[in-house]
């Protein structure tokens, strides 16, 4: 079997490649852990579960020319030791010093099979962390959630594969590129619809400009890490007073909350252009990750009252939507991306892109706890960098057993207020959950 990467794969390696930071994502997972918990114990468990994940232990190879995209192999060389590890957290142990943990995870260096996972230590009350972090390469939102699935505490888990499994031969990689060279052309009518719908999604070739405000500017290499929480009960059932979604309401809250940061820096805009990835798919297992997602970029605005905001972003949102779920822009114009990022433009462009102000990104996770070497996961908080240009905060958002995570990330440099912003964040949910306000 020839595991290759998808087109979207390609286009997620190709946006990392000549940048400060590669595109990365995952999650600290905050462990009830009681006196015997022990965490040299949670490691090996960890190490025999990644067993049941073949990607784990796999790394994206190039093929030679006229062989197709890149494949996935088995490592005969996976060291579980290069992966996975243990660190303490710096004094005094709380939330903001173990996502400061998180962020250095996060922007620093990855082993060659893409992903880490480190143990934290030190917190407060005896707490226990475990950061997951991954190549976005390796998988999207959903398929992170897979990934995690597969390794917390839960019956059914796949048996492991044998390991490592026999390379495909030079002579099947390229009959398999020629057969779906074949198959492409099969597809050509599906793809202009796709391309149709992607560029639909994204705004057009000749997008309307968007404002000029300090949210833009080139950023750094470090990121910073604020994390706002919400009952998710109280966020469905304002949205769903007036007909919206649980998505419709947190990007009303994100677009006011940054409205006001805006004019607490003297600045007044009208609107704000977000991007928001939409899933292509349901659901995934431990054993198809990758990325399936496509993207909508709206102009939402920020005037008027709550509800009022609530209604029109829902319309407009909905409006593109189904256009981004039936074009991915990723993996349709990924031979775009790849030839800007050889030739050294992707990094030009994004540093002086006028598209987007922002991106928000909702993933919905378990109604219900889960559990990891018998220890409850109380919190589990979403985190993700990127080569972001000049778009100085993004926000990453989680459902998980009841609660709505935010984490805001941010240039330090770019926005040096970021927990002005979280505070406003925070307001902005609680007066579109208040009674009679939306």
């Amino acid at each position: 079997m020839i595991d290759r990467a998808s087109a979207s794969d390609v286009a997620m390696l190709a946006m990392g490649k000549g940048t400060s930071l590669s595109q990365r994502a995952g999650a600290v997972l905050m462990l009830e852990a009681g006196p015997e918990f022990e965490v040299t114990e949670a490691m090996a468990l960890l190490a025999d579960r990644i067993r049941s994940v073949p990607r784990l232990r796999q790394r994206l190879v190039p093929v030679p020319f006229g062989c197709g995209r890149p494949v996935w192999l088995d490592d005969p060389g996976f060291d579980i030791r290069l992966h996975v590890r243990q660190l303490t957290c710096p004094s005094p142990g709380d939330e903001r010093a173990l996502l400061d943990v998180a962020a250095a995870v996060l922007t620093g260096p990855l082993p060659p099979s893409r992903w880490t996972a480190i143990f934290v230590t030190g917190l407060n009350g005896g707490a226990v962390a475990l950061i997951v972090v991954l190549d976005h390469v390796l998988a999207d939102g959903i398929g992170g959630l897979a990934m995690l699935a597969a390794l917390v505490d839960r019956s059914g888990r796949p048996a492991p594969a044998g390991f490592p499994r026999r390379p495909p031969s030079l002579r099947l990689l390229a009959a398999d590129a020629f057969a779906e060279r074949l198959r492409a052309l099969g597809r050509m009518r599906a793809f202009w619809r796709g391309a149709k719908a992607a560029t639909a999604a994204t705004g057009g070739m000749r997008p309307e400009p968007i404002a000029h405000c300090s949210l833009l500017r080139p950023t750094g290499a470090r990121r910073t890490f604020a994390v706002v929480r919400a009952d998710l009960a109280a966020v469905r059932s304002a949205a769903h007073r007036h007909g919206c979604t649980v998505n419709d309401a947190l990007l009303t809250a994100v677009t006011g909350s940054l409205r006001r940061l805006l004019e607490r820096r003297g600045e007044h805009v009208g609107a704000l252009s977000v991007s928001v990835p939409v899933a292509t798919r349901r659901t995934a297992t431990s054993s198809e990750l990758g990325n399936r997602f496509g993207v909508l970029i709206a102009s939402l605005p920020l005037t008027g009252a709550p509800e009022e905001r609530l209604v029109k972003i829902a319309a407009l949102i909905g409006e593109r939507k189904q256009q981004a779920a039936d074009g991915s822009a990723a993996g349709l114009f990924g031979p775009v991306f790849r030839m800007l990022s050889a030739i050294g433009l992707y990094r030009w462009y994004l540093r002086r892109q006028r598209r987007i102000h922002t991106l928000v990104s909702n993933v919905r996770g378990p109604d219900h706890p889960w559990t990891f070497a018998g220890a409850t996961i109380r919190r589990l908080i979403p985190v993700a960098v990127a080569e972001s240009g000049n778009v100085t905060v993004t926000f990453e958002i989680l459902s998980y057993a009841g609660t709505v995570t935010i984490n805001l990330i941010a240039d330090p440099d770019g926005v040096p207020d970021l927990d002005e912003l979280a505070a406003h964040l925070s307001d902005e949910l609680a007066g579109i959950t208040a009674s009679g306000t939306a």
